[in-house]
Protein backbone atom coordinates (compact mmCIF):
# COMPACT_ATOMS: atom_id res chain seq x y z
CA UNK A 1 0.00 0.00 0.00
CA UNK A 2 1.14 3.63 -0.51
CA UNK A 3 0.23 6.23 1.51
CA UNK A 4 -0.61 9.73 -0.07
CA UNK A 5 -0.72 12.90 1.82
CA UNK A 6 -4.20 14.68 0.84
CA UNK A 7 -4.56 18.29 0.30
CA UNK A 8 -6.95 18.66 3.18
CA UNK A 9 -4.55 18.55 6.25
CA UNK A 10 -4.55 15.62 8.92
CA UNK A 11 -5.96 13.36 6.03
CA UNK A 12 -4.39 10.51 4.36
CA UNK A 13 -5.57 8.55 1.30
CA UNK A 14 -4.71 5.21 1.37
CA UNK A 15 -4.73 3.16 -1.76
CA UNK A 16 -3.40 -0.34 -2.93
CA UNK A 17 -0.48 -0.27 -5.55
CA UNK A 18 -1.17 -2.94 -8.17
CA UNK A 19 2.05 -4.86 -9.30
CA UNK A 20 1.60 -6.14 -13.27
CA UNK A 21 3.05 -9.43 -13.35
CA UNK A 22 4.78 -10.70 -16.82
CA UNK A 23 7.93 -12.66 -18.00
CA UNK A 24 9.79 -9.08 -18.30
CA UNK A 25 9.72 -8.89 -14.63
CA UNK A 26 10.67 -12.37 -14.21
CA UNK A 27 13.43 -11.69 -16.42
CA UNK A 28 14.59 -8.53 -14.89
CA UNK A 29 14.57 -10.57 -11.25
CA UNK A 30 16.77 -13.39 -12.98
CA UNK A 31 19.09 -10.95 -14.31
CA UNK A 32 19.79 -9.59 -10.71
CA UNK A 33 19.84 -12.80 -8.64
CA UNK A 34 22.01 -14.39 -11.22
CA UNK A 35 24.24 -11.49 -11.40
CA UNK A 36 24.82 -12.09 -7.45
CA UNK A 37 25.13 -15.64 -7.46
CA UNK A 38 27.70 -15.86 -10.19
CA UNK A 39 29.71 -13.51 -8.40
CA UNK A 40 30.87 -16.18 -6.52
CA UNK A 41 30.15 -18.97 -8.99
CA UNK A 42 32.60 -17.42 -11.46
CA UNK A 43 34.88 -15.96 -9.38
CA UNK A 44 35.14 -19.29 -7.28
CA UNK A 45 35.41 -21.11 -10.66
CA UNK A 46 38.37 -18.78 -11.64
CA UNK A 47 40.28 -19.03 -8.63
CA UNK A 48 40.07 -22.61 -8.11
CA UNK A 49 40.83 -22.89 -12.14
CA UNK A 50 43.31 -20.42 -12.72
CA UNK A 51 45.12 -19.27 -9.22
CA UNK A 52 45.11 -22.30 -7.55
CA UNK A 53 45.95 -24.76 -10.18
CA UNK A 54 47.87 -23.42 -12.86
CA UNK A 55 46.05 -23.13 -16.21
CA UNK A 56 48.53 -24.54 -17.92
CA UNK A 57 47.84 -28.04 -15.75
CA UNK A 58 44.51 -27.79 -17.05
CA UNK A 59 43.88 -30.96 -18.56
CA UNK A 60 41.56 -33.80 -18.90
CA UNK A 61 42.48 -35.76 -16.36
CA UNK A 62 42.31 -32.52 -14.00
CA UNK A 63 38.32 -31.78 -15.14
CA UNK A 64 37.73 -35.86 -14.97
CA UNK A 65 39.45 -36.15 -11.35
CA UNK A 66 37.22 -32.88 -10.42
CA UNK A 67 34.00 -34.18 -12.03
CA UNK A 68 34.51 -37.61 -10.42
CA UNK A 69 32.01 -35.97 -7.14
CA UNK A 70 28.43 -34.83 -7.49
CA UNK A 71 30.10 -31.60 -5.39
CA UNK A 72 32.11 -30.21 -8.48
CA UNK A 73 29.44 -31.37 -10.97
CA UNK A 74 26.43 -29.37 -9.18
CA UNK A 75 28.87 -26.50 -8.66
CA UNK A 76 29.40 -26.44 -12.81
CA UNK A 77 25.96 -26.92 -13.72
CA UNK A 78 24.94 -24.10 -10.95
CA UNK A 79 27.00 -22.36 -12.79
CA UNK A 80 25.97 -23.19 -16.40
CA UNK A 81 22.61 -22.67 -15.14
CA UNK A 82 23.15 -18.91 -14.38
CA UNK A 83 25.73 -17.96 -17.05
CA UNK A 84 24.39 -18.93 -20.08
CA UNK A 85 20.26 -17.60 -19.60
CA UNK A 86 22.46 -14.39 -18.44
CA UNK A 87 24.39 -13.98 -21.01
CA UNK A 88 22.04 -14.52 -23.80
CA UNK A 89 19.49 -12.35 -22.28
CA UNK A 90 21.76 -9.49 -22.23
CA UNK A 91 22.41 -10.13 -26.00
CA UNK A 92 18.89 -9.74 -26.71
CA UNK A 93 18.27 -6.35 -24.64
CA UNK A 94 21.54 -5.12 -26.24
CA UNK A 95 19.79 -6.33 -29.85
CA UNK A 96 16.34 -5.08 -28.88
CA UNK A 97 17.92 -1.14 -28.57
CA UNK A 98 18.96 -1.56 -32.25
CA UNK A 99 15.77 -4.00 -33.62
CA UNK A 100 12.24 -1.79 -33.48
CA UNK A 101 10.10 -4.45 -35.42
CA UNK A 102 8.56 -6.13 -33.14
CA UNK A 103 8.24 -9.15 -35.19
CA UNK A 104 12.14 -9.24 -35.60
CA UNK A 105 12.39 -9.18 -32.19
CA UNK A 106 9.91 -11.57 -31.63
CA UNK A 107 11.79 -14.14 -33.85
CA UNK A 108 15.06 -13.07 -32.48
CA UNK A 109 13.47 -13.66 -29.01
CA UNK A 110 12.21 -17.19 -30.18
CA UNK A 111 15.67 -18.15 -31.35
CA UNK A 112 17.43 -17.23 -28.58
CA UNK A 113 15.32 -18.83 -25.74
CA UNK A 114 15.59 -22.28 -28.30
CA UNK A 115 19.01 -21.77 -28.44
CA UNK A 116 19.10 -21.26 -24.52
CA UNK A 117 17.29 -23.78 -23.42
CA UNK A 118 18.97 -26.64 -26.22
CA UNK A 119 22.22 -25.60 -24.68
CA UNK A 120 21.48 -25.52 -20.83
CA UNK A 121 19.66 -29.08 -21.42
CA UNK A 122 23.05 -30.82 -23.67
CA UNK A 123 25.54 -29.06 -21.39
CA UNK A 124 24.00 -30.41 -18.41
CA UNK A 125 23.38 -33.87 -19.75
CA UNK A 126 27.34 -33.47 -20.64
CA UNK A 127 28.30 -32.87 -17.12
CA UNK A 128 26.25 -35.22 -15.22
CA UNK A 129 26.45 -38.13 -17.39
CA UNK A 130 30.24 -37.54 -17.51
CA UNK A 131 31.99 -40.76 -16.62
CA UNK A 132 35.64 -39.87 -15.17
CA UNK A 133 36.74 -43.43 -14.73
CA UNK A 134 37.43 -43.14 -18.99
CA UNK A 135 40.21 -40.90 -18.45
Amino acid sequence: MAAIPSKTPGKITVRRVKLERNYERAFWLFMRLSGVAMLFLAVGHMVIQHIVNSSANLTIQFVAAQWSTWGWKAFDILLLWMAIPHGIRGLFNILGDYIHNAGARRLISIVLGVFVVATVIWATFAIALFDSTRF
